[in-house]
């Protein structure tokens, strides 16, 4: 037992000092005030931000396309006026409607995830300058 917790903490001891002589020895890791490297990542923030919106946005518009389109083909398959043919178009809308409203909300946590990113980054910026 003796030996076998000797060797357990030689093992935990080596560890430590290889992994505290890691960073002692790259000092480049370490913050420094006035780095551009917060800047850019807001403004790589805004690039993401704008990529994902109109990603949602054409996730949206391809739902609705389907929508009508799907309609349409039930419409064509049927008499003008029937009780089907009305309630199709009538769910094609609604699912217009719900593809909006689900852009728009998931727009909104877009901008809620962001703004809270970039709130940490401009709270750590003053961190490290004071």
């Amino acid at each position: 037992m003796g030996r076998w917790a000797v060797t357990v903490l030689f093992c935990v001891s080596a560890i430590t000092f290889t992994w505290q002589g890691t960073f002692l020895s790259n000092t480049t890791a370490m913050a420094v005030p006035g780095t551009l490297v917060i800047a850019a990542t807001t403004d790589t923030g805004s690039q993401i931000q704008r990529d994902n919106k109109s990603f949602v946005q054409e996730a949206a518009e391809k739902v609705k396309d389907a929508a009508n389109s799907n309609a349409n083909r039930v419409d064509d398959a049927t008499d003008n006026g029937s009780f089907i043919g009305r309630k199709t178009q009538r769910d094609a809308a609604r699912i217009e409607r719900r593809a909006n409203e689900d852009a728009d909300r998931t727009q909104r946590a877009i901008d809620n995830n962001v703004n809270a990113v970039e709130r940490a980054v401009d709270n750590i910026k003053d961190v490290f300058s004071k």
